[in-house]
């Protein structure tokens, strides 16, 4: 699949951080992870910690696939409030999802903290109403997330505008959030994996399984075969190849990175992750190097060559809404990509093994705005069904509630 338009920032400000070798020959692991995106990347680690013989095989170069489009806003807030999350699956299923996610933003920090040069910075999330009308629901989430323990605080219009300088009816500022350069996420972990005697391999593409009672075979398009125990499909948008059943909708965000802003105008934003409730919702961060990373405008069109043509015309757009909040601030657009993402009907996630293909093999399905975050339970996930122990969230997240 073709995952990405235009000039992601990410891989351009890193470049090619590592050579990884393609596989020219056959292997054997107890794991083989299918994906060298941030996905992929966090499951193998976390596998190999703790005890696993991984291999790792991705058909482009590592990190180049929806990693590098990533905007990365590590949030524990899902795109589906939790209202409405709520509604769907009662209100022990979905405070789960929320509290584990706030849990996996805080094992990102710690893992970040190991890491280093990451572009990993806790930060604020600031969740506004976007219309008046807005209003009402966002003071019920609010009330909801409130009884139950999150972290948030409610800031009325002037309490909006005195804090961040712009008009809003209302906002949820949520204090657990953070941002992070995936890409270099992405090698950090793989090149440590490396280091620590996993195995990573590039431009190496699986075009074939046979799953059998103790082991899966995978045969890649170079004709070599590799002997596992358990695999994992963390290929993102890709993984869908591999199943008969449609479990998500394709769609296209697009995002830009400004020019470098000068800290006195930057002000708040420099420390606050900003969303919206209109939909599709505009959202900002900042950059390590004092960029204005902005995204959004979402659309059904997931055709390349149409996606193309768009990201130009889109970033005008997010351009355009953002100077209407903050028009004091000096917007050039530097880079400017679209990416494909996959939406499924309530915002979760899918981890666990799919019936078409048995116990064996384990898919990693981190859909929807939480990618990262959810990519961070995933692993926890994947590995407890690989060592077949029970997980809180193994139904929640499972193919189950596809009924």
């Amino acid at each position: 699949m073709d995952l990405k338009s235009g000039y992601p920032y990410w891989a351009i400000s890193n470049g090619l951080m590592h050579a990884f070798p393609p596989l020219q020959r056959d292997l054997q692991c107890d794991v083989l992870v299918i994906g060298g995106g941030i996905t992929g990347a966090l499951i193998a680690d976390h596998l190999h910690h703790h005890g696993h013989d991984v291999a790792v095989v991705e058909q482009r170069d590592i990190g180049w696939g929806s990693t590098a489009a990533s905007t990365a806003l590590l949030q524990y807030e899902i795109d589906t409030p939790l209202l409405e999350l709520t509604r769907r699956h009662g209100l022990e299923q979905a405070l789960l999802a929320y509290r584990s996610c706030a849990e996996a933003v805080v094992a990102l920090q710690h893992l970040a903290t190991r890491l280093r040069d990451i572009g990993f910075q806790r930060n604020d999330s600031l969740y506004f109403a976007s219309r008046r009308r807005d209003l009402k629901q966002l003071i019920a989430e609010y009330e909801l997330r409130h009884q139950h323990g999150l972290p948030v605080r409610w800031l009325d219009a002037a309490g909006v505008h005195a804090e961040y300088g712009f008009t809003a009816p209302g906002a949820i500022v949520s204090s657990l959030a953070a941002r992070v350069d995936p890409y270099r996420m992405t090698y950090r972990l793989l090149m440590r994996l490396c280091r620590r005697g996993g195995q990573v391999y590039d431009r190496t593409c699986v075009t074939g399984l046979e799953v059998g009672s103790r082991q899966v075979r995978a045969r890649t398009d170079a004709g070599a075969v590799i002997r596992c125990k358990q695999l994992v499909v963390a290929a993102g948008y890709a993984s869908q190849h591999w199943i008969r059943q449609n479990v998500a909708r394709n769609r296209s965000s697009y995002a830009l990175v400004t020019d470098p802003l000068p800290d006195e105008l930057l002000g708040p934003l420099q420390r606050t992750l900003l969303w919206e409730t209109a939909r599709p919702y505009l959202y900002l961060r900042a950059t390590d190097d004092q960029r204005l990373l902005i995204g959004g405008e979402d659309d059904a069109i997931d055709v390349p060559a149409r996606r193309d043509r768009r990201v130009q015309h889109k970033a005008h757009k997010l351009v355009t809404k953002t100077s209407h909040l903050f028009p004091w601030l000096p917007l050039q657009p530097a880079f400017a990509w679209a990416g494909t993402f996959a939406e499924t009907d309530d915002g979760l996630p899918f981890f666990g093994a799919h019936p078409q293909w048995g116990p064996r093999v384990q898919f990693a399905m981190a859909y929807g705005g939480n990618g990262i975050t959810y990519s961070m339970l995933g692993a926890g996930l994947v590995r407890a069904a690989i060592e077949r122990r029970p997980h809180p969230l193994a139904r929640l997240f499972s193919f189950q509630r596809l009924g």
